[in-house]
């Protein structure tokens, strides 16, 4: 099945992680795709089983994209991504917001304001502006649209030792609910991906890590982590024409973490 045929996807942090996966499954389904980040290679943290960028990847495998450099939390940067896309496979169909940064680590009280900083940049800003441009060229086409936003889990319960994280995944989920209210009736379908910690780079240092990567698989009753697979799938139902009836959703994907619920004491932490 070519779920996906003819469509134009922009995505965001695309060489790594969930944004490779997607822009490899998008691909293998019919897919035209912009691959969007600040670095063209694979980031030498992750578990990709292929070194080589995702653009030639999926250029090697029949399928058709390009790379463009884009900096998300700089507007003229962001313009230029959506225009390239327009200019290169002639519209847009599908803006994957998926690039984002990953600070934790510390109690609230611990945490250095760059933690929040970066948070607050890269996620909250940066998804603003990928929705914003994609808006813009969807209402100029007059066409459907859809957009997804990688959230979190974390962003509907929370979760000790990152609230820098949690609060922005938090405000993308709001804006990803906020937009479905706005442009629903223009055809513009927002939804949002709350997986819980996945096995990449970004969370490499958690999975890594024997004694906090068996916490968090004891809270998962399907006993085991993410996959970015796992994710990938889930954003091309998203993002088919299967999904056409979904808008402003804030679809969890966590193995059923949330019903056990973590507490600080999982982390050895007490207070005296």
């Amino acid at each position: 099945m070519e779920r996906l045929e003819e469509k134009v996807a922009v995505i965001t942090g695309a060489s790594s992680g969930f944004g490779r996966e997607m822009s490899i499954t998008f691909a293998r389904e019919g897919a035209k795709i912009v691959c969007a980040d600040i670095n063209r290679e694979p980031n030498p943290d992750g578990y990709e089983e292929k070194k080589e960028p995702t653009d030639q990847e999926i250029v090697s495998a029949g399928g058709q994209a390009v790379f463009v450099k884009c900096n998300i939390t700089q507007q003229d940067e962001v313009t230029n991504l959506i225009q390239t896309a327009v200019s290169t496979f002639g519209r847009l169909d599908i803006m994957m917001c998926n690039a984002g940064v990953y600070r934790a680590g510390m109690l609230t009280h611990e945490m250095p304001v760059e933690f929040l900083d970066d948070c607050l940049n890269v996620n909250v800003r940066g998804t603003w502006f990928c929705c914003q441009e994609a808006i813009k060229q969807f209402l100029a086409q007059k066409t459907r649209g859809k957009i997804i936003v990688t959230c979190s889990s974390s962003a509907i319960n929370p979760y000790p030792v990152q609230a820098p994280y949690s609060m922005s995944k938090a405000a993308i989920g709001m804006l990803a609910q906020t937009l479905a209210l706005e442009y629903g009736a223009a055809g513009i379908n927002t939804n949002a991906i709350c997986p819980t910690g996945c096995k990449t780079a970004l969370t490499s240092n958690g999975y890594n890590d024997e004694n906090f990567r068996r916490i968090q698989t004891s809270k998962i009753p399907l006993g085991r982590w993410g996959e970015p697979k796992d994710v990938a799938n889930l954003a091309l139902f998203l993002a088919s024409d299967e999904a056409d009836y979904m808008n402003g959703a804030m679809v969890l994907l966590d193995g059923g973490e949330t019903l056990s619920g973590t507490r600080i004491s999982d982390f050895g932490i007490a207070f005296e």
